[in-house]
């Protein structure tokens, strides 16, 4: 397992390296990523909403449905995204990190998690072999990667620095509030426009 249960996970932690600048995913490569009948893109406007003191219970629900789908072949399961960080406006869906020893062996996972009522919308094998799945009310996106994943790492290491760091939450938070405001019917739109903000407070966490 990478981390312990209940351990600060920030200190010690391989840094990665900041993440490669890119333009928003057109239209045709959001339609390549997806699984199933899902659309493409958002089908109603991104709305964020006020921190919720509720979100780390469905969070803890959603954690014990995956352990007790996967056993031991969930090497890691994290609390990830803005749902994660205590008094920060987010959009009203837990994000979850799940790592599993390869995430291209969809096998070995993905029935598991579909008898536990997750469904796999999107696969990206060009992107850290990302896969995600989705609840049937789409209230959860379950992230999939592998053991020592650059993209879970930072995942980790914004959420720690955002929980002890109100100013870069603030700074976080207009960012996307502006992205919001901006591209309320693009996710690929919404997920470019706060990029920047995100490299920054990952510079001053510590990546380079």
């Amino acid at each position: 397992m990478l981390f312990e249960a209940g351990k600060d996970r920030t200190p010690g932690m391989r840094m990665p390296p900041l993440p490669v600048p890119a333009g928003p995913l057109t239209l045709a490569q959001m339609a390549q990523r997806a699984v199933g009948d899902r659309p493409a893109e958002v089908t109603k406007p991104i709305v964020l909403s006020p921190y919720d003191a509720s979100w780390p219970a469905r969070y803890a629900a959603q954690e014990s449905r995956i352990r007790a789908a996967l056993g031991a072949r969930a090497l890691a399961v994290e609390h990830i995204g803005s749902t994660a960080v205590p008094g920060l406006a987010a959009k009203d869906r837990i994000d979850i990190d799940l790592i599993v020893a390869d995430p291209a062996d969809e096998d070995d996972y993905v029935p598991a998690l579909t008898g536990a009522g997750y469904t796999l919308r999107t696969r990206e094998p060009h992107w850290y072999e990302h896969r995600c799945l989705w609840t049937d009310s789409h209230d959860v996106n379950l992230h999939v990667f592998g053991p020592d994943c650059d993209e879970f790492l930072r995942h980790m290491i914004l959420r720690d620095w955002l929980r002890t760091h109100p100013d870069d939450r603030e700074r976080y938070a207009a960012g996307k509030h502006r992205a919001a405001a901006d591209h309320a019917w693009s996710m690929a739109g919404y997920v470019a426009a706060k990029a920047d903000v995100i490299v920054e407070i990952l510079h001053r966490a510590g990546l380079r």
